[in-house]
């Protein structure tokens, strides 16, 4: 009878670990496997080692973009959480228009970011831009060095903020409301129930969001790619721009596969630190 269930159950998840195992597991390994050889998607691939390790070790390209990711990262993943809370906990009171408003703020998420790229180049265009119109100053947001990664990491964080509160109403609605009325006769005002009970319960949603959103701007290309294609002077340069440039622009696919491994093994490590910080401060039981 034991072995029937257990049969059953591998049966059940199969398709799911046919899928992780296609689409996940068999890309990481040929990810490896490339990077161990020279190869420009022409000519037969050549054994080279850790060649391509050494070579993106001694020059600075590797090194730019993972700084470039990691600043890109830093701004914009906490500022969305931190939006997508104050915006959830307005919801969640339902006001007049709360329908409407989560539909709207969710609209930029499904779309495609190519395409949402494409709309903001134009409204942060310096001359003829929406933006600049608007403020009456020209001022350079996708070329200038400076100002160039801040704007494309303001584009994410709009992208990103519906999607983030919905999660965190969704995780607002299970926390008890005997709770907050216990912290109100306390005389515990909004702030300080926000901060001292809203966020602590939430802990287990935003770690699921803290890790699938470090791991979503580690990989972000599309929306880079449409505004700044890799920026003034490399300042955008994402890793997975570097990743594209490597491949499909100086045909050096081993080397690409090289920064794929490397981009693998810096999301690994952020997880389990990440996971280490939030194991011991999560508290799962409302009741």
């Amino acid at each position: 009878m034991i072995r029937v269930r257990a049969l059953v159950a591998w049966l059940l998840v199969a398709p799911s670990l046919l899928g992780v195992t296609a689409f996940l597991v068999v890309p990481v390994v040929l990810a490896f496997v490339v990077s161990l050889f020279s190869w420009d998607l022409i000519g037969s691939p050549t054994f080279i080692g850790l060649g391509n390790y050494q070579a993106l070790l001694s020059t600075g390209a590797l090194a730019n973009s993972l700084l470039v990711t990691a600043v890109f990262t830093l701004i914009s993943v906490p500022v969305s959480l931190a939006l997508g809370l104050l915006l959830a906990t307005q919801l969640h009171r339902a006001l007049p228009g709360s329908s409407l408003i989560r539909v709207l703020v969710v609209i930029p998420w499904v779309c495609a970011p190519l395409a949402l790229g494409v709309v903001w180049t134009w409204i942060l265009q310096p001359s003829t831009g929406a933006l600049n119109t608007l403020l009456g100053v020209r001022i350079e947001w996708l070329t200038s060095p400076t100002l160039a990664l801040p704007a494309v990491a303001f584009v994410a964080i709009w992208q990103n903020v519906g999607y983030i509160s919905l999660f965190f109403q969704a995780g607002i609605a299970k926390i008890p409301v005997s709770i907050y009325e216990a912290a109100q006769l306390d005389g515990a005002g909004p702030v300080r129930r926000l901060w001292s009970m809203t966020v602590p319960l939430l802990r287990p949603t935003t770690f699921f969001l803290a890790v699938t959103q470090v791991v979503a701007s580690y990989q972000v290309f599309d929306t880079v790619y449409a505004l700044t294609g890799g920026g003034p002077e490399h300042r955008t340069e994402v890793v997975a721009s570097l990743i594209y440039n490597e491949a499909f622009d100086a045909f050096r696919v081993g080397r690409a596969g090289a920064v794929a491994v490397i981009l693998f093994l810096v999301l690994v490590v952020i997880t389990l630190v990440q996971q280490r910080y939030f194991s011991r401060r999560i508290t799962y039981d409302m009741s």
